[in-house]
């Protein structure tokens, strides 16, 4: 299920063909070409309000614009729901997970995503999953969680489901995605934060150690979670690490 060759994406005509390398971490070490950027990353359009006339006995003074919203505390996940009215595509070739024993780690490979906003780290999901599932024929988009460069953390296939981001290593397997291109840049300290706390809750919930905690190109030769992200996460497992201290006082889960 959920397997995938590059002639069945050449399958999917127009467009959406030329998607197939979306989700670099996918692919094999050498590079296919680039990427579309996603929409809805420009700047940010801002409303005002219209100015009232000045009263002695209600005045309050002008409040500044509200500042950007923090990322989400863990835990707080963007439902599927604001992101995608799609479900699953094909009933038929989605299997169950039945329980979590590994979780692994990624990045979309895309172009460059630094955009904070909300709607565009949407866009790009919609986007992620239209090629996943047109250009190459999965069930579903194909991980389980995504987090943006703001910190949020969003609701991509169910947990109920095997996951579609490891080649023939999907069962048991959560996967987690990092918006942005780990190649051509270094994840932001948002999304380093919400990916250390987040795995730590996830590690938690389901009792997987951090000896079971992978990248992609640890389990496939793939250039996924590109060379940033990867560098990353050996320090953050590593014993004085952002990860193992957090799993230190778990038993089981830590390092030995």
């Amino acid at each position: 299920m959920d397997s995938f060759t590059r002639r069945d994406a050449l399958k999917g005509g127009g467009l959406l063909a030329t998607f197939w390398v979306l989700g670099g971490c996918q692919s094999s070490l050498s590079s296919d070409g680039p990427t579309p950027v996603a929409p809805g990353a420009g700047s940010p359009v801002i409303s005002r309000t219209p100015t009232r006339p000045v009263v002695a006995s209600s005045y309050t003074p002008p409040q500044p614009a509200p500042a950007a919203q923090p990322a989400p505390s863990v835990g707080g996940i963007q439902a599927r729901s604001t992101w995608t009215r799609a479900g699953v595509a094909r009933v038929n070739d989605i299997n169950p997970m039945r329980g979590v024993s590994r979780i692994t780690i990624h990045h979309d490979g895309m172009n460059v995503f630094t955009s904070t906003r909300g709607d565009a780290a949407a866009a790009r999901l919609e986007q992620i999953r239209l090629a996943h599932v047109r250009g190459r024929g999965w069930a579903d988009i194909g991980y389980h969680y995504i987090i943006d460069p703001a910190g949020r953390v969003w609701e991509g296939r169910s947990t109920q489901y095997q996951g579609a981001h490891v080649e023939n290593n999907n069962e048991n397997n959560l996967g987690i995605m990092c918006m942005g291109n780990f190649d051509q840049q270094t994840p932001s300290t948002a999304q380093l934060a919400t990916l250390d706390g987040f795995l730590a809750a996830q590690m938690r919930l389901y009792r997987v150690p951090i000896a079971r905690v992978y990248t992609h190109q640890e389990l496939k030769a793939t250039a996924c979670p590109g060379r940033a992200l990867q560098k990353y996460m050996v320090r953050s497992r590593s014993r004085g690490g952002n990860l193992a201290m957090a799993c230190a006082m778990i038993p089981g889960l830590g390092l030995a």
